[in-house]
């Protein structure tokens, strides 16, 4: 089973980004302003912070791309090897779609990183590429888990995948390595592509509890698998 969420999430997430990204390009007073405000804020603090920022750089460095190629790629196989086809086909087009995705508005899109930042990169900004990939891991952990997992459990896995998405963002804007916008529209981008994949490699969907039926979450039923009676839990 691989869960999936309410088409409303990866819909509103990819008309955010369509926003966010139309205000990238145009540059306007109030975005450049707000990015500035928070990346000199970041500096300040950094910067009467020496031990700190060389922490975070190992942070930051050990989420880096190759970090989720390798991980998303070792998934894939470990899963394929287990027989959960379906599962190993979502990791395996996660890995690759993310960085694609990200990687093309790098080279497509202008946009400078923070001068004088805790890092030197050379590279266009947006989207944040850590970003996109830690909540694009932990969002798909999260889908692969769902169904798995005692509820009781759910909770604590979202409040885990979030805060790692939110630390991984934070350290990019810490070490002046992206404007705040960027490390939005590496969340925003993560929300609009791991649902629609997990939706397409994860079958029928059924109803799982209340959280399902809110319109939340549902878990995809394998191809298949007979249909449950309407009086049936599942897990």
């Amino acid at each position: 089973m691989i869960a999936r969420l309410s088409p409303v999430w990866p819909v509103s997430a990819s008309l955010a980004f369509l926003i966010l990204l139309t205000l990238v390009v145009t540059g306007p007073a109030p975005l450049v302003d707000a990015d500035l405000a928070i990346s000199e804020a970041f500096r300040g603090f950094g910067t009467g912070r020496p031990e700190l920022i060389s922490v975070v750089r190992v942070v930051t460095d050990v989420m880096s791309t190759v970090s989720f190629l390798a991980v998303g790629c070792t998934a894939a196989i470990l899963l394929a090897a287990g027989g959960q086809r379906r599962a190993a086909g979502l990791c395996a087009a996660v890995t690759v779609a993310v960085p694609v995705l990200w990687g093309l508005l790098h080279w497509s899109l202008y946009r400078p990183r923070p001068l004088n930042g805790f890092v030197v990169i050379d590279s266009n900004g947006f989207p944040s590429g850590h970003t996109a990939n830690a909540a694009a891991a932990v969002l798909t952990a999260v889908l692969l888990l769902w169904p798995h997992v005692r509820r009781a459990a759910r909770a604590v896995l979202v409040v885990a995948a979030v805060c790692f998405a939110v630390a991984v963002g934070l350290t990019r804007v810490m070490l002046l390595a992206h404007w705040p916008a960027d490390v939005l529209g590496g969340w925003l981008l993560a929300l609009a592509v791991v649902p629609p994949l997990a939706a397409t490699f994860g079958g029928r969907a059924v109803a799982t509890d209340r959280a399902a039926a809110a319109g939340l979450v549902t878990a995809a039923e394998p191809a298949g698998m007979p249909e449950r009676g309407p009086g049936r839990r599942h897990s």
